[in-house]
């Protein structure tokens, strides 16, 4: 899910009020003949959306020093070959990846993967993708940034058809941002099959009953992620499903255990006014 460092950064309850929000399914009821030309403007954006025009942007963001610092290793790397281009490829992501942009480290991960094609570094590739396309608002990159998600998880599940993380990456992917979101859900419900405990799908689906408005599944979804492994942000949406429910005072308990866990001045303030609310 979201790394901790990005909920110091940004602010819990911003990225999990947008996550939750920016994964949408209105696919699922979507009319035939809206395929093809949501499939055409996906292609325009993704010819849009660089490596160059990301790590610009990305550029913008920082301090003096580490853009400099950026700069210098992309230099390096213009007269690079082999496996010194590898290895500053992988400092670049590592880079990237330090200070929050995932976008741009995944277009340099995704250099990586096509010279070694391994499962390990196309998942990487994916994941990347990933954490870009949800915590983005923009409109023209964000359908870009799913589509680089979806052809890297593609590329693992050709090595790996069997790779349960290739096909819970695949299936978000198909949801959130294509006009395949049943495709989607089917690969999440095969992992949990295959595996009922799968934390990323499981999470996954409990976010897309909320979007759907089936709260009940979300609950039994989100529970069985809590059985594992105990962070804010599932305890943040299981509260949510549970005030959408109208069970007040498992909401409330929810609420309380996420501003437990997280020990954020701003969840603890939207908390606070939750708690109070429900308590009326």
């Amino acid at each position: 899910m979201l790394k901790g460092k990005q909920l110091a950064v940004i602010g819990l309850v911003v990225v999990l009020m947008g996550l939750l929000f920016s994964l949408d399914i209105k696919g699922l009821v979507k009319e035939e003949g809206q395929h093809s030309g949501e499939a055409a403007e996906n292609a325009t954006q993704t010819s849009l959306v660089t490596l160059q025009t990301v790590s610009e942007a990305a550029k913008q963001t920082l301090s003096a020093n580490l853009s400099r610092q950026i700069n210098d290793l992309e230099i390096q790397l213009k007269d690079a070959k082999g496996a010194e281009a590898l290895e500053l490829q992988r400092q670049l992501v590592q880079k990237w990846d330090d200070v929050n942009q995932p976008a741009a480290g995944g277009f340099y991960q995704e250099l990586i993967a096509q010279q070694t094609n391994t499962l390990a570094d196309w998942l990487k590739t994916g994941d990347f993708f990933t954490e870009a396309y949800q915590n983005i608002q923009d409109s023209v990159a964000q359908p870009a940034l799913v589509q680089k998600a979806i052809v890297a998880y593609q590329k693992a599940t050709e090595l790996d058809p069997k790779s349960l993380d290739a096909k819970t990456g695949l299936g978000v992917a198909y949801v959130s941002g294509t006009p395949n979101p049943m495709q989607g859900i089917q690969l999440l419900l095969a992992v949990v099959k295959e595996d009922p405990k799968n934390i990323k799908a499981n999470m996954n689906l409990g976010l897309f009953s909320m979007r759907s408005g089936q709260f009940q599944k979300a609950v039994d979804r989100l529970k069985t992620v809590l059985e594992q492994e105990q962070k804010p942000e599932s305890w943040f949406y299981l509260a949510t499903a549970y005030e959408n429910l109208g069970q007040k005072q498992e909401a409330i308990a929810a609420y309380l255990k996420s501003k437990e866990l997280a020990a954020d001045p701003q969840i603890t303030q939207f908390v606070d006014h939750k708690v109070e609310e429900l308590s009326k």
